[in-house]
């Protein structure tokens, strides 16, 4: 039979009474041993006697520093995980908390639910070194294949398919949306191959003009095009031997279509101006962001082709349906950005991670690595928070859509999520005061017909930048 475990230990340090009881009765509830502290000193001198968990400690004490406290809690044990809490945290207090060693910030009014979760979240990764160590862990279980970063079961599937594929000579065609990062997969592909020695070609159909798509592909002779004053191999032979990546094929014209396919189907090419076949050793692979199935339909495509090119289909799916990888994408790219530019960066704040699951990403990976990239060049802090996310342009298009959504009553009949159509209205609607205010929070109260207090509870509890 398994030991029960002991619960686990908190600190609540705050001077405001009625809140230690509420925080007692709240923990308690979740099966925490709480312990109380109205000021730095007491604090202290549980510190001295005794180890816990966790801190929940307000930054404004009446004797002594949330800070000063902080620091003391990891100069006895480094373990200590510390969230401060407070109705006066700026930028730069939580800034400093952290780079002290703290967790996280939340800010008052919070949300019971949300500092629960939080609290859960910080107790299983014990400290910020440790979660930082878990994800280099995370990253380097799922570096197996070239770059690719993710660990979802979308991503694990994929990864699957990459090792049962990869040392056969099957063609390949890798779908998504653009951005979800299809050559990756390609180049995984590739290097996980008996043809990893060899070139890598990759072709961007959509990027060469039609009139030099023949010659770029099967190479020309002297002479055969204008300017040609040299023979020069074609992308299949220069990748004899290892491997041809087609992106975006559904871009290509007909007429290329036919020549392609004979290159596909025989492995054999002529250039432009020749009279004598090449063989070439290739592997092809393929992606798309059309639904070649559609074009074949349309007329668009050979049907001929596209069943030569899609022997074996590999759908990656886009951001928003592997959501589980946005904190392990942002922090790889956040540590990339930051030894590119200099910086000391080396943490997302929870609630900017928070912000980030809230968008759908329509531009995928690619965007969140523009988003990520932006924000580590503008930050002028080592801890990526809210309010360095570049997000604005992204907000501004999420409330247009908002506000140009109709809502139809003839939709409940089939069943509505009336909790989320309300708080998207209500996000909506804060949103534009806080735009026509200014910014500022007793300007938008009064638009909104709302308290002060009550507008901050919002804005902290929607994650809405003041």
């Amino acid at each position: 039979m398994t030991p029960e475990k002991d619960p686990e230990t908190i600190l609540v340090v705050d001077d405001e009474l009625s809140m230690r009881e509420f925080l007692e009765i709240l923990l308690e509830k979740e099966g925490y041993r709480v312990f109380l502290a109205e000021n730095g000193k007491k604090a202290l001198a549980l510190l001295k006697k005794s180890d816990f968990d966790l801190l929940l400690l307000d930054i404004r004490l009446g004797d002594l520093s949330g800070i000063d406290i902080l620091k003391a809690a990891k100069a006895k044990n480094p373990d200590t995980v510390v969230i401060m809490i407070s109705a006066y945290a700026s930028a730069e207090t939580a800034v400093e908390a952290m780079n002290a060693g703290a967790y996280d910030y939340v800010p008052k009014p919070f949300n019971a639910d949300e500092l629960l979760q939080t609290i859960a979240s910080a107790l299983k990764l014990k400290t910020v070194e440790q979660e930082k160590a878990l994800i280099d862990d995370e990253l380097k279980k799922t570096l197996h294949f070239g770059k690719i970063v993710g660990n979802s079961p979308q991503m694990q599937h994929i990864y699957q398919m990459i090792r049962q594929v990869a040392k056969t000579r099957t063609n390949i065609l890798i779908t998504g949306e653009s951005g979800t990062g299809k050559e990756l997969i390609a180049r995984a592909i590739h290097e996980q191959s008996d043809r990893k020695d060899f070139p890598f070609v990759a072709i961007h159909c959509g990027g060469i003009p039609e009139t030099l798509m023949e010659s770029e592909l099967l190479g020309h002779k002297n002479g055969a095009l204008t300017g040609a004053t040299a023979d020069k191999k074609g992308l299949f032979e220069v990748a004899h031997k290892g491997t041809v990546f087609l992106d975006e094929i559904g871009d290509l014209s007909l007429p290329i279509q036919v020549k392609l396919l004979r290159a596909v189907q025989e492995k054999v090419i002529r250039p432009v101006g020749g009279n004598e076949d090449i063989r070439v050793d290739i592997r092809i692979l393929s992606a798309t962001n059309k639904n070649l199935q559609e074009e074949v339909i349309a007329k668009n495509f050979r049907e001929d082709l596209y069943y030569r090119l899609n022997v074996i289909e590999i759908k990656v799916p886009p951001l928003r349906e592997r959501k589980g990888d946005l904190k392990l994408l942002a922090q790889h790219f956040l540590e990339k950005y930051s030894r590119e530019m200099g910086k000391a960066m080396k943490k997302i704040s929870s609630y900017a991670i928070d912000m980030l699951n809230k968008y759908d990403f329509p531009g995928n990976v690619r965007e969140l690595e523009n988003i990520i990239e932006r924000s580590v060049a503008l930050s002028g802090t080592n801890i990526l928070l809210p309010d360095s996310l570049a997000l604005s342009v992204f907000k501004r298009r999420w409330i247009e859509g908002v506000k140009n959504r109709r809502f139809d009553l003839e939709d409940v009949a089939k069943g509505v999520a009336l909790d989320s159509i309300l708080e998207e209205i209500e996000k909506a609607y804060i949103e534009k005061a806080m735009e026509i205010a200014g910014g500022k929070t007793d300007r938008a109260a009064d638009l909104l017909g709302l308290s002060p207090r009550s507008l901050r509870y919002r804005l902290d509890k929607m994650k809405i930048e003041k």
